[in-house]
């Protein structure tokens, strides 16, 4: 393995990073936050793997600082439901910085949009439960995901990926840039202008990623942060001071016009689902970050103890065509939740 910094210079041709020309591009399979991602076979040993091109479009001294983080947190990385990095190679130009990570056959946003039928409770709750382990394990080691994006590979379990916008945190917390997340997976204090973020904004995305899995559709589709704002309201209720302490002192509290709804309608979305599942997504759905479920205490649920009990991740189905295509379009289209 072989490490940079900013500026970075190659000895004896790259030093010991191998070249991408090791490579066989097979196919494009998507677009991380921070660079293009391709599907690969490794001449070497024959592994198919995935090759994810560092975007280099406007650095000239080095590697961008996104994507120094990206390499530094994959590099301490190591759970089943964690993306692995495996190494990283170069191209023929100064400026072509390719990561090797494990390959996933499936991405869970588009494959909702492709599936014949959608997941049966039992492979919801199985998915759930990896995302929850690898978001458990990244809090643990003190790192924010900050995104939605999560690769599933469904039948060894590799879920959370794309760690470009990852950061760790620690105490006190620091102020972080807030244009994280897609808007429908985005917590409310960041719509109002929180300055810090911590885990509880990785469980409101979690919260939003279980209902899409259990109502086959996105539950708050905002086309902008004002009707995104509006779109919780209508779920959730007004927040105020009693559930949500400091919550008027939030920076852009004053630029909306909250509508009085004074209901919890999460069981009227949800009529046919179990109490426990219920709670569980009040749990997550809590205003107050500080009273969100983490990711241990969702594990601890007893959602995922009661029939359906969740499938073993062996005996998810697989969809290998979804992403193995060779002959890939060279402007893929994006979804609508990559657009927000």
């Amino acid at each position: 393995m072989c490490y940079f910094s900013v500026p970075f210079i190659f000895l004896s041709s790259f030093g010991n990073c191998r070249s991408v020309k090791e490579f066989e591009k097979l196919n494009r399979i998507g677009e991380g936050t921070y660079g293009i991602v391709y599907r690969a076979r490794d001449t070497r040993s024959d592994d198919i793997v995935a090759l994810k091109k560092v975007r280099m479009d406007k650095e000239k001294d080095g590697i961008p600082i996104s994507s120094l983080r990206e390499i530094t947190l994959l590099l301490k990385l190591r759970h089943p439901n964690i993306v692995e990095l495996k190494e990283v190679v170069v191209g023929s130009h100064l400026e072509s910085l390719f990561l090797v990570m494990s390959y996933c056959e499936q991405d869970l946003a588009s494959l909702l949009e492709n599936m014949p039928t959608p997941f049966s409770e039992a492979q919801v709750k199985c998915i759930a439960l990896q995302l929850l382990r690898g978001l458990d394990y990244l809090h643990l080691n003190f790192i924010l995901h900050r995104s939605e994006t999560f690769t599933v590979r469904l039948h060894i379990s590799d879920l959370c990926s794309d760690f470009g916008l990852a950061r760790c945190y620690g105490i006190p917390l620091q102020p972080m840039t807030p244009r994280v997340v897609t808007l429908w997976y985005r917590a409310p204090e960041l719509l109002l202008g929180t300055k810090t973020q911590t885990t509880a904004l990785d469980m409101w995305a979690v919260g939003c990623i279980l209902a899409e899995l259990l109502a086959h559709k996105p539950l708050l589709p905002g086309g902008s942060e004002i009707q995104q704002v509006d779109l919780i309201v209508q779920l959730l209720g007004t927040p105020n001071e009693n559930i949500w302490p400091g919550f008027t002192r939030l920076p852009l509290v004053g630029q909306y016009s909250l509508r009085k709804q004074p209901y919890n309608n999460l069981k009227n979305k949800f009529t046919w689902l179990s109490d426990a599942g219920l709670r569980l997504l009040n749990l997550l759905f809590m205003y107050n970050p500080l009273r969100r479920a983490t990711a241990k205490d969702c594990l601890e649920s007893s959602y995922f103890k009661e029939k359906p009990l969740p499938c073993e991740a062996d005996l998810m189905p697989t969809f290998p065509h979804h992403r193995n295509k060779r002959a890939a379009p060279a402007v893929e289209s994006q979804s609508k939740r990559n657009k927000v």
